[in-house]
């Protein structure tokens, strides 16, 4: 399936696509944050004496310069001074770990690194040269521009979520044809972009480039969470945000804190994991006025590739689509060798087209083994195998499955956890789940962590499983937790998801069963209020999750069911299952702690 490409920029490179902006709009702004605004000239002329510096050090075509910096208007200048020296950037987030840092430095061969003055001293240890770096007005811009279409523009590492990271190599042509595809829904230069997404992330290539290419104005944001704690909606409004692409798992949980915090927005995206239909439908049916579109692609393929405006009718199905390719794009849905499976059915979706990246930094294999001869003598002579699984509908959309390696073997089925994931959220009483599988040979088990709509207990969620499921696909276990873990690029955390599993099969190896009425109860009791299910009698309430305005409850319901009152200091002295019950049998029967 591919969709025609209608209209692409003249400029093949990134610089030449932001000269044609300066040109077109000298005077309007380009970029700001709290500090500081920078006109498109402006910008155009910091970035060029940059590259005058960079040049004079050594930096050319298909070297790469470090990117250390705050997300602010000093780095913009920086990315356009790299590429203007004819080099590539890798931006490392500047709230990375240490190892993350010196790895993505190091790993993505940084020729140099422009950095601040103030953190020289962190990367000392590299033995990389450094440029400490602070923009200031210039007031005349030298004509410098040495990119080319084919070289390399941005080095990208993958979240590691999979194992060592790989570093992505994409070229100005592909991030041209993603910033300038006609498929996107269009910025105008009145627009003001938010940008929030880690500068490691691929969603920064639309803050970024597809805002240049409009003549819109980049406004570099505060942290999501400080955006929260002010308001996230009166901050949007304040700052006059009329569009932003947003990790998703952000949007899930925005959402969930302020259905109408992206009121403001005429276009809101979404993009790098699955965006939740209780999310869309508590979205549109708010105050939110404006397009909402869930866009698909690994970073590989350059931030996207396909898109699907979101409906109300979308939100209350079981999965929001990720929609039809986008200009210029193929997308096929392979099964078994290069057999295009029909309608329907699912299949591997291979991408082809000009946002396909050039491969993976120093590793041939790894890139012969990803990147694959298109099948087709019409089609792509070059697609990249995503991993992912996808069916497309009659109408020609198409609906994330889940992972080719996701599938997991329980009790001699095989199971794609993203369908039991998608059963789960069907339910009103479910905001976001994750199903991930847990323990080995007949142990074998799925656990679903469940972010669970307000009220809600552990004990509806199961009888819904159970109701809509066939046995084998129903959770064998649950956790009940405030918000999935996400990663620095926004993405589930399945280091984290995987230590709740291991947490949770601990619990059970170490299970003893309740003995008394009292420990019964109590044990269903601390199941509704934590929401953790199979409590033994030597489980540890605090340990749970439990705390004093919880343990409060507790005692409110112990004393409602037995007439007797525990005193809250001796349950948080003695907070094991089997300690409460005997204080309760203790009460019951006259003795000390009554």
């Amino acid at each position: 399936m591919t969709t025609r490409d209608t209209g692409s920029p003249a400029a093949q490179t990134l610089t030449g696509m932001f000269a044609t902006s300066v040109r077109t709009w000298p005077d309007r702004p380009a970029v700001s944050d709290d500090d500081t605004t920078l006109s498109y000239a402006e910008l155009d002329r910091r970035s060029a004496a940059l590259a005058v510096d960079l040049r004079a050090r050594g930096i050319g075509a298909e070297d790469r310069v470090g990117l250390y910096l705050d997300r602010s208007v000093d780095l913009v200048v920086a990315v356009l001074g790299i590429l203007r020296a004819g080099a590539g950037y890798v931006a490392v987030d500047a709230r990375y770990p240490d190892g993350r840092r010196d790895h993505m430095l190091v790993a993505g061969g940084c020729k140099l690194v422009v950095t601040r003055a103030d953190w020289q001293q962190r990367i000392a240890h590299l033995g990389l040269d450094e440029l400490p770096f602070r923009s200031t007005a210039t007031p005349a811009a030298p004509a410098v521009d040495h990119a080319e279409s084919a070289g390399a523009a941005s080095v990208l590492f993958t979240s590691g979520s999979a194992g060592k990271p790989k570093a992505i190599v994409l070229e100005h042509r592909n991030i041209v044809s993603f910033a300038a595809n006609p498929s996107l829904p269009e910025l105008v230069p009145d627009d003001r972009v938010g940008q929030i997404s880690s500068v490691s992330f691929d969603a920064f290539h639309f803050e970024l480039w597809t805002t240049l290419y409009r003549g819109a104005e980049l406004a570099v944001l505060p942290a999501v969470p400080e955006l929260l704690a002010a308001d996230f909606r009166r901050e949007m409004r304040r700052r006059r945000i009329t569009a932003m692409l947003v990790p998703t798992m952000v949007i899930n949980q925005v959402i969930r804190e302020d259905r109408d915090a992206f009121a403001p927005l005429r276009i809101l995206q979404a993009g790098g994991d699955v965006l939740l239909p209780s999310a869309c439908r508590d979205l549109l049916h708010g105050d939110f006025q404006g397009e909402l579109y869930n866009l698909y692609g690994p970073a590989e393929a350059t931030t996207a590739c396909t898109a699907h405006r979101v409906t109300v009718e979308d939100a209350e199905r079981d999965t929001i689509p990720i929609g039809r390719p986008l200009a210029g794009v193929t997308v096929l849905l392979l099964g078994d060798g290069t057999r295009a499976v029909p309608d329907g059915e699912i299949g591997e979706i291979h991408i082809g087209g000009p946002g396909v990246a050039r491969g993976y930094l120093d590793a041939p294999e790894l890139t012969r083994q990803q990147f694959v001869a298109g099948p087709r003598p019409d089609g792509p002579d070059r697609l990249y195998r995503t991993g992912d699984l996808a069916r497309r509908r009659p109408d020609g959309v198409l609906e994330f499955v889940g992972r080719t390696d996701g599938q997991v073997k329980i009790r001699g089925y095989r199971v794609e956890p993203g369908e039991v994931e998608r059963s789960l959220c069907r339910s009103h009483g479910v905001r976001e789940a994750v199903v991930v599988p847990s323990g080995e040979g007949e142990d074998r088990h799925l656990l679903a962590v469940v972010v669970p709509a307000e009220d809600t207990t552990l004990r509806e969620i199961q009888e819904f499983a159970r109701a809509e499921l066939p046995d084998y696909l129903v959770p064998s276990q649950f956790a009940l937790v405030e918000e999935i873990p996400s990663n620095e690029h926004g993405k589930r955390d399945m280091a984290a998801l995987h230590g709740i599993a291991d947490r949770v099969r601990e619990r059970r190896a170490r299970h003893v069963a309740p003995r008394t009425e009292v420990e019964r109860y109590l044990a269903e009791l601390w199941e509704e209020l934590l929401g953790v299910e199979n409590v033994g009698v030597n489980e540890d309430f605090f340990t749970l999750g439990g705390h004093s305005l919880l343990a409060f409850r507790m005692h409110s319901q112990v004393k409602r069911r037995y007439g007797v009152s525990v005193e809250l200091a001796a349950v948080l002295r003695d907070p094991l299952l089997s300690d409460v019950a005997a204080l309760v049998e203790r009460a019951r029967a006259g003795g000390p702690g009554a």
